[in-house]
């Protein structure tokens, strides 16, 4: 596990530009923090380490926005899924297995244990400063968490 502090929204994004540009094809990204954590923010900065193009945003209503960049970008945003049904519904599972970056907040709401994945876990200090956890599952995850 890693733990990082960030002190601005501008500082959440550039970290996530540093995963972004890291990434790989298949890579699944959980997003845990409570409302206003930053989860989109972080999301954000992958898209732009990703080189996608347009702007990135919260995917609440419409559950799924699909990016074009050097890698494909799946956002989600489980906040509505009520359960395994709902989230195969929607394909899902064929994006988690596809070549693509997957990034789903609100992770909570599925079981992932199968999955090799990224955790990360956003908690609010206060107005401005973060508590950013990462924590890999799998061997691939755990190597690039330690070339990060």
């Amino acid at each position: 596990m890693v733990s990082i502090i960030t002190q601005s929204e501008k500082q959440t994004i550039l970290l996530g530009e540093k995963i972004g540009r890291n990434a790989f094809a298949g890579m699944i990204v959980l997003l845990y923090g409570d409302l206003g954590s930053g989860k989109t923010h972080l999301t954000k900065g992958i898209a732009k380490g990703l080189e996608v193009g347009g702007t990135v945003s919260s995917p609440t209503y419409t559950i799924l926005f699909e990016h074009s960049g050097r890698l494909p970008l799946n956002h989600f945003d489980l906040y509505r899924i009520t359960g395994e049904d709902d989230f195969f519904e929607i394909g899902g599972y064929e994006y988690i297995q596809s070549s693509g970056v997957c990034v789903l907040e609100w992770a909570d709401r599925l079981d992932w244990s199968k999955y090799d994945r990224l955790e990360i876990s956003i908690e609010i200090l206060d107005d401005n400063s973060r508590e950013i956890k990462l924590v890999p599952f799998g061997e691939r995850y755990k190597d690039w968490l330690e070339l990060l």
